[in-house]
């Protein structure tokens, strides 16, 4: 018997949506469980995630990795949810992101990438609830992908364990905004709020092309945002306009892989 699952990457952060906003984007990871043969790595991190609700030992993992690893795409949350989709299909048990969440989250570390990827669509996490505002959000993410990577325990390193107060008043300020403008897909609202001093002023070493394209947004942009931890940078394009965008960016950074990512209604499912 063989079963197949396959679970988006995603975009976090958004902005002042720190730990709490992220974005399933249409760009998928798979696996294939099949019963015998060889068994994978018992530490693979997909394979852990299935050992959380179902013995693995009795079957074989083929995964097929298209996310790019520490780029902020969620690669990590992805390979999670593969893993526990997966023992959800062989033991018949019918997902809740929820539940998938509380359990993945020990692995993950932070609830943003994996609610989204279990989710599907524009997602919002506070204490391990999942609130899916929205199938999409109110522009077309753009990725800007460049070659280096960023872990995440290195970005978060770089966080100041105190902000200034002004900074917490205009982060809190646009991340209600954010969470308007999410909810009523307000394309006007969504380019006021998608500044922040909480996270991205401490990151932007490591993702350098942030500054460049917010200094020159190309045509069709409302704003752009650092991808989870970077270096990747999301460029946000209207719809109407999104092959102009995707045209600039990419004679503007000819190394870059610039990736039109349409957000994926769909999260994490069985085929």
């Amino acid at each position: 018997m063989t079963f197949r699952v396959r679970a988006p990457a995603s975009t976090a952060n958004l902005g002042p949506g720190f730990d709490c906003a992220a974005v399933a984007l249409d760009l998928w990871n798979e696996l294939e469980v099949s019963e015998g043969g060889d068994v994978t790595d018992p530490e693979h991190l997909g394979v852990r995630a299935f050992s959380l609700l179902a013995a693995h030992g009795e079957w074989s993992f083929a995964f097929t990795d298209r996310i790019p690893r520490e780029r902020g795409l969620g690669s990590s949350a992805s390979v999670i949810a593969l893993g526990l989709v997966a023992a959800c299909a062989v033991t018949g048990r019918t997902p809740d992101a929820e539940e998938l969440l509380a359990l993945g989250v020990e692995l993950e570390g932070h609830h943003d990438n994996l609610a989204a990827t279990l989710a599907g669509g524009v997602c919002l996490t506070w204490n391990g609830r999942v609130e899916r505002v929205a199938d999409n959000p109110p522009a077309v993410p753009v990725a800007l992908v460049p070659p280096g990577t960023v872990s995440t325990a290195a970005a978060r390193a770089a966080l100041p364990e105190h902000v200034l107060h002004e900074d917490a008043a205009f982060t809190t300020a646009r991340a209600a905004l954010l969470g308007v403008a999410l909810a009523t897909g307000s394309a006007e609202l969504f380019a006021e709020a998608l500044d922040d001093r909480l996270h991205e002023p401490h990151r932007a070493a490591n993702a350098p092309l942030l500054a460049e394209v917010r200094g020159d947004l190309p045509p069709g942009a409302l704003g752009a945002t650092i991808s989870g931890s970077g270096p990747t940078v999301i460029v946000w394009a209207r719809d109407d306009a999104l092959d102009a965008c995707v045209s600039a960016l990419a004679e503007r950074f000819p190394d870059v892989d610039v990736l039109p990512l349409p957000a994926s209604p769909k999260g994490a499912h069985a085929l």
